[in-house]
């Protein structure tokens, strides 16, 4: 079977670059399609707290019939758990739900400015990784200034950012900033979303070309500039189909091609909330 590239990160592990979201998926269906993620050749399941499904995920782990070194297994630390105690406690309820002894990464899932508690979070965090609780360490939607603030105040350097990207949305200095730091991006929500990315006719184009779909050929994208991907569906057909990207090739003309259709400078390609001004619990 096909297996997904690794990407290593500056603690020294390494992940599947590309991987299996579960964002917005019910725990029932989530221990259901992640099975059929696995099947798929998936090995890399991204979940979190707050998508209320780390128990479905834990199911479909404990019946996959794979060990703990085929998988990497992802979760996140929700805002309202920010803080260094409570950081503790809610990785040890993520780890219940999920049936893991340990995790292969933890992240910090908001900066959430205004709380300013994401220093003291990230001191769990590294306290988690010195206990040998969890091999590698990241945050998620953070800025450039709340990534140099913990690398400053602690000295420890994420392992991975993971971050709203997709073509419309592509954040050439978030990862700019990430690459010069050593610390590797990863893409959520990296086909956009309601499907205009999808239809647009640069990816149209190059999909004919290569005889893949769009889905394919924006997942191949991603893969080609060194992303994390973590494409989602609850599809089995189509989560076949997200896994066989690894199959389709750009060249340096289409990834240009899809470059061009960046509008990050103008804020239109947004989707999700900024995470230098997003405050929710």
């Amino acid at each position: 079977m096909t297996l997904s590239p690794t990407l290593t990160f500056n603690d020294g592990n390494t992940i599947p670059q590309l991987g299996y979201g579960v964002w917005q998926v019910e725990d029932d269906v989530a221990e259901k399609v992640v099975r059929q993620a696995f099947e798929a050749g998936f090995r890399h399941i991204d979940t979190a707290k707050i998508y209320g499904n780390e128990a479905g995920v834990g199911r479909a782990i404990a019946s996959s019939g794979l060990s703990p070194e085929q998988i990497f297994i992802t979760t996140k630390l929700w805002n309202a758990d920010q803080g260094y105690e409570s950081t503790l406690a809610a990785f040890e309820e993520s780890m219940d739900r999920l049936g893991l002894e340990t995790l292969d990464l933890y992240l910090i899932h908001w900066m959430q400015p205004k709380q300013d508690k994401y220093v003291d979070t990230w001191k769990a965090l590294i306290e988690l990784q010195k206990r040998g609780r969890v091999k590698s360490i990241g945050v998620s939607n953070f800025t450039i200034e709340g990534l140099q603030r913990l690398i400053d105040e602690t000295g420890v350097v994420p392992a991975i950012h993971q971050i709203e990207l997709h073509p419309y949305f592509s954040q050439r200095e978030l990862r700019g900033f990430g690459a010069a730091n050593g610390i590797l991006t990863q893409a959520w929500s990296p086909l956009g979303q309601g499907g205009e990315l999808l239809q647009d006719p640069a990816v149209a184009s190059i999909a004919a070309k290569h005889q893949a779909t769009p889905a394919q050929v924006v997942i191949a994208w991603h893969l080609a500039i060194g992303n994390v991907v973590i494409p989602k569906s609850v599809t089995e057909s189509r989560i076949r189909e997200n896994f066989a990207a690894l199959e389709v090739a750009l060249d340096a003309e289409d990834v240009e091609a899809i470059n061009a259709l960046d509008k990050t400078a103008s804020g239109e390609g947004r989707i999700g909330p900024d995470p230098a001004v997003s405050d929710f619990a």
